[in-house]
């Protein structure tokens, strides 16, 4: 259970702060920018479930929202050697597979493109594709990670899933497709 009787504590003041096994890094270290990159896309989600959004889509983003609290959980605690698989809380495949299956059964609904989507349309698709494109930000910093330490590939699989997914939840929120703004190459060349 988490306890947040205390928002402060002036652990930081020096630019330290403490992982979730209580070691101290810089807060510019790989592990801090990857977490809190997923705390950003969390955020902006919630940002995206203030406007209204088909069903089941705000369903999908609250579940999503508590699965990037597990992603963020993941990431603050290191693997340890011989760590047992209900030791921690880390992310599972089976959460991959559900995006996975929100992924097709979103995209059965809609026409298939002809190009590439300009990031718009509707209020909720534009929340929805910031959400995406701040989705591949994190997950590079989460392979910048992975380059000099162990972490849960879980983690690295989700977020290249959910990218996915807020694409094909862009479209559907643009009228299933019909009020997404394709690219024209060379359109307004002279």
């Amino acid at each position: 259970m988490v306890l947040l009787n205390r928002i402060y504590t002036r652990g930081g003041d020096l630019g330290e702060t403490s992982l979730g096994d209580g070691s101290r890094v810089p807060k510019n270290h790989p592990r801090i920018i990857a977490y809190g990159g997923v705390d950003e896309l969390n955020s902006i989600l919630g940002i995206a479930r203030t406007v209204t959004l088909p069903e089941p889509i705000d369903g999908w983003i609250g579940q999503i929202q508590n699965d990037l609290f597990d992603v963020g959980a993941d990431l603050c605690v290191p693997i340890e050697d011989g760590e047992k698989a209900s030791q921690r809380l880390r992310v599972s495949p089976e959460q991959v597979a559900k995006l996975e299956h929100w992924i097709d059964e979103t995209n059965e609904s809609l026409e298939p493109l002809t190009s590439f989507v300009l990031p718009g349309g509707s209020t909720a698709a534009a929340w929805l594709h910031l959400a995406r494109t701040t989705c591949r930000r994190v997950e590079v910093g989460v392979w910048d990670l992975m380059g000099t330490t162990t972490i849960n590939p879980e983690v690295a699989k989700y977020l290249n899933r959910l990218s996915d997914l807020l694409f094909v939840l862009a479209q559907y929120a643009n009228d299933k497709g019909r009020q997404s703004v394709l690219w024209i190459p060379g359109k307004h060349r002279q």
